[in-house]
């Protein structure tokens, strides 16, 4: 009988299995398929890959269960199959590892965004992952795996998840890219701290880079540990060859790793992407070479965190002149000015002087407005307010960069003086003008928000300290239109929580819907910046109400342009309606923001005369 792992890894070292999924891929199977389910429909397959890393010397065979959790299967309309496909994934290994070999029940994260940067709570994390490790210890696992986890703070559930349902011992494995830091921003040395405090009993790394950044980072966290280590590398960067994916670190290059790798205390070793059953088989030589010799991890002292307090964040009113005037009870008006598609900013600054003249208190600036190609937004707002001394307010996307890209460029706005954001998710490509294009979506606008918060509490997006914190007054934007008004409130919420000053609204042409929208929304501190767009003719009348997502032009603002055949007469019926609007809206908002359609800033003063008066 087999000795508990947890004993056999205080003697051994111990080696793992190499790749699943992109063996997998190598034998014929697509990345469209659910590979967890091939546990049901091809057992085969899957018994074949597990029989080769036993006879490549493997101890430890994991489950092909990795992408098993309600979460994943969800998404494969397999959700209804999550005990028969984790129940076969052990049967399948408990057949090909025998009396000899341990079988690791493999949990892989959700793929779903967390608060706060998604809408994901931690407590339905945890949920998910107590489900999957509930069905793999009733199938009678001898340990879990936890593995290519980027966010630890999912790391943290989903082994609290398994400690409420089992006592057997859990591998636990973040993954970082070659600068040492995961998705998040968080640096390897928090990593190990916070596994260290974990119920793991093993802890380290897997996937995303291979051997050599991988001895980097392990010489690291031996020194902020006294926990055994456990290494996954992938086999060296991936080459994109005749349309596959082909892994370039050889299984000779795995073994001279191997030996250093255990010469720097690792105690756990196997092989994630690229690998295969002769990479492990040379490992395995690696191992038995130096199995006589082995070393125990060093303690040499857990760096201690620093308890010293955050600096205080700047005040609202005294983050911009937007916010100061705000908080003061003024009401504000804000001008839309969409980016150009060239170098050229004649006609911006022209018209940036325009509203200064007439006491418009920012140019609001879309970032990529309908997914199109223009000036990045920041390089405007800079422009105009080193140019033509007027504040801007900036709407930043999440469509176009990853998380640590948008942190990069927070963190160089601040610097370049701008201090009013509009947090927005951002269109996608497919409604814009390049088709073709990507897309990122790291987070989304709630997500955003809590990352700008972050920024002006003194702490990036790995709660590291920035130094001075940003001074960034947040707003949002919201559609009181929106086909699903309960997710809308609920989203909005959820801005609020996560630090959002204030709100722009999408153009406002129905205000009763507005109101009935604000009565059930619960704004508290909020300040409310409507949206108004005067329309110019019929056909952008039209053009509004069937083509722009989020805008919502009543039927009977449609028949009021109509009543007039001339353009001239129509634009003036545009004014008309903008200007009531405002008229309506003034005694229950902050501020409006007005959109020069077509680049009309005579226009946009016209119709915002209507709060200037008031406000003289």
């Amino acid at each position: 009988m087999m000795v508990l792992f947890e004993e056999y890894v205080k003697e051994n070292l111990v080696l793992l299995d190499g790749a699943m999924g992109s063996l997998i891929y190598e034998k014929g199977v697509f990345i469209d398929k659910c590979y967890d389910e091939l546990n049901l429909s091809r057992p085969e397959l899957i018994g074949s890959i597990h029989e080769e890393y036993v006879r490549a010397g493997s101890m430890v065979i994991e489950t092909n269960t990795y992408g098993a959790n309600r979460f994943k299967l969800k998404s494969h309309n397999l959700l209804d199959q999550i005990e028969e496909i984790n129940l076969k994934g052990v049967a399948l290994a408990r057949q090909s590892a025998g009396d000899e070999v341990y079988v690791a029940g493999s949990m892989g994260p959700s793929g779903q965004e967390i608060e706060p940067w998604g809408d994901t709570t931690l407590e339905e994390v945890f949920e998910g992952y107590a489900e999957q490790a509930r069905i793999l210890n009733q199938a009678v696992v001898d340990l879990f795996i936890l593995e290519t986890f980027q966010d630890i703070r999912e790391m943290e559930q989903a082994i609290k998840a398994i400690k409420s349902v089992s006592g057997l011992p859990v591998v636990a494995m973040m993954t970082v890219g070659e600068d040492g830091l995961t998705r998040y921003g968080v640096d390897l040395e928090d990593v190990t701290n916070a596994l260290t405090k974990s119920e793991a009993s093993v802890i380290g790394l897997n996937c995303t880079v291979g051997p050599k950044p991988m001895l980097d980072f392990v010489e690291q966290m031996g020194r902020l540990t006294d926990k055994p280590l456990c290494l996954m590398p992938n086999a060296g960067r991936p080459q994109f060859t005749d349309g596959r994916m082909i892994y370039m670190s050889t299984p000779e290059y795995f073994s001279v790793y191997t030996k250093r790798f255990i010469e720097r205390g690792v105690r756990v070793l196997g092989g994630c992407c690229g690998t295969t059953p002769e990479h492990i088989g040379k490992m395995a030589n690696a191992l038995a070479m130096k199995q006589t010799r082995i070393q125990h991890s060093i303690n040499i002292g857990v760096k201690p965190v620093s308890e010293e307090p955050l600096p205080e964040p700047v005040p609202v009113a005294e983050k911009s002149k937007l916010s100061a005037k705000m908080l003061s009870g003024q009401q504000v008006v804000l001008v839309e000015m969409v980016p150009p598609r060239s170098t050229d900013i004649t006609k911006p600054l022209e018209g940036a002087r325009l509203l200064q003249e007439h006491r418009v208190d920012a140019i609001n600036i879309p970032d990529g407005p309908r997914a199109t190609a223009r000036m990045t937004g920041l390089a405007l707002a800079v422009l105009l307010q080193n140019q033509v001394d007027i504040e801007t307010v900036l709407h930043y996307t999440c469509r176009d960069r990853n998380l640590l890209g948008m942190q990069s460029d927070l963190l160089g706005a601040t610097a370049m003086g701008i201090r009013n954001i509009l947090a927005i998710t951002g269109d996608p490509p497919m409604i814009g003008d390049y088709p073709q294009a990507t897309a990122v979506f790291d987070i989304d606008s709630i997500g955003l928000v809590h990352l700008i918060n972050n920024l002006n509490h003194g702490i990036d997006v790995g709660e590291k300290r920035i130094g001075d914190p940003t001074s960034f007054f947040a707003g949002v934007g919201v559609d009181p239109n929106s086909v699903n008004p309960e997710n809308e409130l609920h989203r909005l919420q959820l801005k609020k929580e996560a630090g959002a000053e204030y709100i722009i609204t999408q153009p406002v042409f129905d205000v009763d819907s507005l109101e009935k929208f604000l009565e059930k929304a619960d704004l508290g501190s909020l300040s409310l910046i409507a949206g108004i767009w005067p329309l110019v003719s019929l056909r952008n009348a039209e053009f509004m109400k069937n083509e722009v997502p989020g805008v919502y032009v009543p039927d009977e603002v449609i028949s009021r342009i109509a009543k007039y055949e001339t353009k001239d007469d129509q634009l003036k019926a545009g004014i008309e309606i903008a200007q009531g609007m405002i008229d309506r809206v003034a005694g229950f908002v902050q501020g409006i923001q007005v959109s020069a359609p077509f680049g009309r800033y005579k226009l946009a003063v016209e119709v915002a005369g209507a709060m200037l008066k008031r406000n003289k």
